[in-house]
């Protein structure tokens, strides 16, 4: 499956902002869409997820500001996004695959990752 985000870009402490996730190819075996970021000099972090069936994920930095919705007849994903902090400044990947529960946060359980798209909060 390919994968493409965008919405990203520059926006301003307390703004809120949605991106999206377009996917395209075979997605018999996707269970899982995510979304990941990666900040300047850290390691790519898991941000959110959502099972086929509608079941969310949330890293406990995001949950109650983030969520996480897809479109399974346009096979796309989306990452609702309000109350955003500089902390939240990072490029921000989609991916998709089948891992299991345990893997679900680990960037080990997606086979397939989009190209990312930037997002800059300023203060």
């Amino acid at each position: 499956v390919q994968l493409q985000a965008f919405g990203g870009g520059l926006v301003q402490a307390g703004d809120s902002l949605r991106l999206s996730c377009a996917a395209s190819g075979p997605t018999f075996n996707v269970r899982y869409m995510a979304w990941f970021r990666q900040a300047p000099g850290k390691e790519r972090e898991f941000v959110a997820a959502i099972k086929w069936g509608g079941t969310t994920y949330y890293a406990d930095s995001v949950k109650g500001r983030f969520t996480v919705s897809r479109d399974n007849a346009k096979g796309e994903m989306y990452l609702r996004m309000n109350n955003l902090n500089p902390e939240d400044t990072a490029v921000y990947y989609c991916a998709a695959g089948a891992p299991i529960l345990s893997q679900v946060r680990e960037r080990s359980g997606y086979g397939s990752w989009g190209q990312g798209t930037q997002l800059t909060v300023s203060s």
